[in-house]
């Protein structure tokens, strides 16, 4: 009986490709288990967030979203970009990437260590120990913590879909339960700042041990794929940095609790981002795999689908976001408004279809320029309205940004 159901669906996968454009059974296969994993990791999310914003004092939340930020900020020293590279050149064969990726990202975290030292030793002295000896525990964790997550790009090159969301998913659970834990039992920031880097650092080592342990990947390897990932860094320098950024100058000039109120208000938005952004996981070993001309062909298609769930889920939003809230976090009703303006910001989501296309052949040229004129002009609208409008700023900002972004990437695609 098992059988026949699995063929009927298999029979039913196929012959609805021609209408979706799209290898149903692949994306059933793979897709089931990311977003399978992703609704997990949503709903510890969810709990997580009732935890905090329950227990903790928005001032102290807000201090505590700064370290973290700023933490995931020096983490760029770390090579992010290395990742992606390893993810192509593992699609590829070349799966000597997972060994090389992991020392080079080790080596250049350091960096990070060194700033996180730095900015620690300046809140020091200035007497705020809230955030300096968080940043000190930081600088410790962070190039280990960095460096050893390189085992998911191998996992998702490999195709591994169902290992790389069983190993996330239970370093999120148990990471997340770790830091609520913490949160019941002491409800002090150093503790937090600990249970979260120390925790994160442990998990991601023993997945990294554990995948190379049971997959055991070839030494064969690839010249370019540490340069590529260099290149690819270079160019997140500006995105990624614009990323944290943003948490970093509110909390700077406007204050932790506003931060807090931020923080809430794209919580359940960037949920949703992280849900869609795994078809761009899906599609990579796919892309990397065709011609230009093969992926330029349907490429449109596919943005029209995804343009079509995507409305559908503001529209949900917009109108369910007083009740998420009222529910679960009614400490922040105040963050209601800015959260049904910033999922909007989910338009811009089909673009990054088209940057996982650049990124699977290496075009390099596309990627610099998507990748750092896009966030350059964010960091400077940020910077702008900031100061005047607050979070509304920070909103309107991202809104702009947004737009801009899917303009210019559907002209660099263009000459794909």
């Amino acid at each position: 009986m098992i059988a026949k159901l699995k063929d009927k669906i298999y029979w039913f996968l196929r012959n609805t490709q021609k209408y979706t454009g799209t290898d149903n059974v692949y994306l059933a296969r793979g897709g089931a288990w990311l977003f399978f994993g992703e609704a997990i990791t949503i709903g510890v999310s969810i709990l997580s967030g009732i935890a905090f914003a329950n227990l903790l004092d928005p001032a102290i939340y807000g201090k505590y979203r700064y370290i973290l930020s700023l933490a995931g900020w020096l983490a760029i020293f770390s090579l992010p970009g290395i990742e992606s590279a390893v993810n192509q050149a593992t699609a590829k064969g070349f799966e000597g990437s997972f060994y090389a990726g992991f020392k080079t990202k080790l080596k250049w975290g350091v960096l990070g260590s060194l700033g996180a030292l730095g900015f620690a030793a300046y809140y020091w002295i200035r007497g705020n120990y809230d955030i300096a000896i968080p940043l000190f525990i930081a600088a410790a964790f962070l190039p280990l913590m960095q460096a050893s997550q390189i085992y998911g790009s191998f996992l998702t090159g490999r195709k591994l879909f169902n290992v790389e969301v069983k190993y996330t998913t239970l370093a999120q659970i148990i990471s997340t339960t770790v830091s609520i834990l913490i949160l019941f039992a002491a409800n002090n920031i150093f503790w937090l700042a600990a249970s979260y880097f120390i925790s994160r650092t442990l998990l991601n080592y023993f997945f990294y041990l554990l995948t190379q342990f049971r997959f055991n990947p070839n030494k064969k390897g690839d010249k370019q794929t540490i340069s590529f990932g260099k290149h690819l860094s270079i160019m997140k320098i500006v995105s990624v940095g614009a990323g944290y950024l943003t948490e970093i100058l509110l909390f700077n000039l406007v204050g932790a609790q506003p931060l807090a109120i931020y923080y809430f208000a794209v919580n359940i938005p960037g949920m949703f981002k992280t849900l869609i952004e795994k078809v761009n996981i899906l599609a990579f070993p796919k892309f990397a795999a065709r011609t230009r001309q093969e992926i330029k062909s349907g490429m449109i298609a596919k943005l029209k689908k995804l343009y079509l769930v995507i409305g559908a889920t503001i529209a949900f939003y917009v109108l369910s976001a007083p009740h998420i809230f009222k529910f679960f976090f009614p400490q922040y009703l105040s963050s209601v408004p800015y959260s049904q303006a910033y999922v909007f910001s989910l338009l811009s989501l089909p673009a990054n279809l088209i940057i996982t296309a650049f990124t699977a052949h290496m075009m390099k040229r596309e990627l610099y320029l998507q990748q750092t004129i896009v966030p350059i002009l964010g960091i400077i609208l940020l910077a702008a309205l900031i100061p005047f409008f607050g979070v509304w700023g920070v909103i309107g900002a991202t809104l702009i940004n947004s737009a801009f972004g899917i303009t210019f990437t559907l002209f660099l695609f263009r000459k794909f």
